[in-house]
């Protein structure tokens, strides 16, 4: 049977709890949470079960989400999934880096410590800057741009995600992206929605956190992928480390081009993708890129059995 291309997911997944019930089920996803707890001197476990909203600060979302995924990947790799057969890894934003530790590019310790870092930096430039994001509903890319334009004569705004046909965020400062909702109409997006979320990712909000993350980086071993890698920030597959690193840095400022990703991996005849990790967005995403893609979710242990058939 094929082995399937493999997607993680991003900040937004996560859920209090996650991750319990397979650490609960299988040794392998408790000693990843173990691990995680030890490389980051925090009590990252119990901030994701059992400290209510805690879980959805930027910085604790982003390693749980992480640290949950390989849990699950672990769990799959002890029944038989093989990563190095795997034709192709992504991952939605805070994903990638799930993805370069599933191609064995990062450590889980030094993804993990990177993530960590980048959601606390992540969230002091939310802090430092009023910022949000907005979803254009069925908008066009050119329909988004030209709305973005309007919210840039106020402040920052720019497209930061491009994740499916109708589905385009953007994203900046609140009084440019209030301005940016009211001409979203006279551009024929007809609906708008703000997400709740910490800030302006993936724009020049978070420029300051884009350069810190660049210097930590400089002190991480990463490695050549040893499976196709795909990345969020050119939407081609990127094997060279330098390129890699640079690109971890740029893709906090720059637009998550998911759709043109997954329509790389479509391109090559890829029809089968698993997504090990809490939630079914990316499963939700695929399908209005192209129906006929089957995804199959492991974001519970129920889901196991699903799985392991892909």
């Amino acid at each position: 049977m094929t082995t399937p291309a493999i997607l993680f997911p991003g900040q937004g997944a996560q859920t209090e709890g996650m991750g319990r019930d397979w650490a609960e089920a299988f040794p392998a996803a408790r000693a990843i949470f173990e691990r995680a707890d030890r490389a980051l001197g925090i009590p990252l476990t119990e901030m994701c079960w059992s400290r209510g909203d805690e879980v959805n600060r930027t910085d604790v979302a982003q390693p749980g989400i992480l640290a949950t995924s390989v849990a699950i990947t672990s769990v799959l790799q002890e029944r038989g999934l093989d990563l190095s057969r795997t034709p192709l890894v992504a991952g939605l934003s805070l994903g990638e880096y799930t993805a370069l530790w599933a191609a064995g590019s990062l450590t889980f310790e030094d993804a993990l410590r990177l993530v960590r870092l980048r959601g606390e930096a992540m969230q002091k430039a939310s802090e430092a800057i009023p910022s949000s994001m907005t979803s254009l509903m069925g908008a066009t890319e050119d329909q988004a741009r030209a709305v973005a334009a309007d919210g840039a004569k106020v402040g920052i705004c720019q497209v930061a995600n491009l994740n499916a046909p109708g589905q385009i965020i953007l994203s900046g400062e609140l009084r440019a992206l209030d301005a940016a909702e009211a001409a979203a109409k006279d551009h024929g997006v007809r609906r708008t929605r703000r997400l709740v979320v910490a800030g302006g990712f993936h724009s020049e909000c978070m420029r300051p956190a884009a350069t810190q993350l660049a210097a930590a980086l400089q002190s991480v071993t990463i490695r050549a992928p040893r499976v196709p890698f795909v990345s969020n920030v050119t939407a081609l597959e990127t094997s060279d480390p330098e390129r890699i690193r640079a690109q971890l840095a740029e893709q906090v400022c720059a637009p998550v081009l998911w759709e043109r990703s997954m329509r790389l991996a479509l391109g090559r005849g890829l029809r089968e993708f698993l997504e090990p990790g809490p939630g079914t967005v990316l499963a939700g995403i695929l399908s209005k890129i192209d129906p006929e893609a089957r995804v199959r979710s492991a974001a519970k242990p129920a889901d196991l059995a699903a799985a392991e058939s892909a």
